[in-house]
């Protein structure tokens, strides 16, 4: 079992007036198998935590510890990370003019495993993965969210999650900008990643809607930039009935 441990993390960005500080403290863990939770309001710094994770240059961490199986995260670039065992499925996932979905699968799948996958096994896998996901199959020659809905971008981020087979998933606010319908596809994809056992995903959200398909372990609310509750599913039911309010007081008390 591979653990994804955060200690103690505090990041900042970097602001007109000088650097702010977003994430205050946060501990958590994470292991292949489990399913956590990150609930929280708006500015909450949930999907600040997301992209720290994975990286991003924007945010800068000032202390505390990102580690994977012992092995430190944050001393790691990108595509390291990446090829350490995490992905993130983005909130706005960005286009790539020019570069075919086909393509970027494949290229990703390459760099991700150290070697290029076979191609009729490829093709194939990449086939079922797109109709379990009801994507059309003129879908791999479009460019990567070029002109796509949000349904189809959200849907492109899973077909990843399925076919790169990480070690942890960061799923930040997947379930944004979705109708019912490709709410329960996508849904559907991300329990058929959970159900090997191989795969621990946090699942950043704002609302509880997606938590009626996709089961957590635990719930763990975010507010001030740290987590000041955690419970398994009821607390998702508890946020659904009173709100963030109460814990966003904690969270400006802490």
């Amino acid at each position: 079992m591979s653990a994804l441990e955060i200690r103690d993390l505090h990041v900042t960005v970097e602001t007109e007036d000088g650097p702010r500080e977003i994430l205050t403290g946060v501990d958590l863990t994470v292991r292949t198998g489990e399913t956590h939770a990150i609930m929280g309001p708006n500015g909450s710094g949930k999907s600040t935590l997301a992209y720290s994770i994975a990286g991003h240059p924007k945010y800068t961490v000032t202390r505390g510890s990102v580690t994977l199986d012992g092995e430190d995260i944050l001393a790691m670039t990108v595509d390291q990370r990446a090829r350490a065992g995490l992905f993130l499925a983005m909130q706005y996932p960005v286009e790539i003019p020019g570069v075919s979905v086909s393509n970027f699968l494949r290229t990703a799948a390459t760099a991700v495993n150290g070697e290029a996958p076979k191609l009729r096994t490829w093709v194939k896998e990449v086939n079922a993965a797109m109709e379990r996901l009801a994507i059309d199959p003129a879908f791999a020659t479009r460019n990567v969210n070029e002109g796509f809905s949000g349904g189809e971008k959200k849907r492109h981020e899973i077909l990843q999650l399925e076919l790169l087979k990480p070690r942890f998933a960061i799923l930040d606010e997947t379930d944004s900008g979705l109708d019912v319908d490709a709410l329960k596809v996508v849904s559907e994809g991300v329990n058929r990643v959970r159900e090997s056992g191989a795969v621990g995903t946090l699942l950043i959200t704002h609302y509880t809607r997606i938590l009626r398909y996709i089961t957590p372990d635990f719930v763990h609310v975010f507010a001030g930039g740290k987590i000041v509750e955690e419970g398994g599913p009821e607390l998702a039911d508890q946020l659904e009935s009173e709100g963030y309010e109460r814990f966003v007081k904690a969270g400006a008390g802490a």
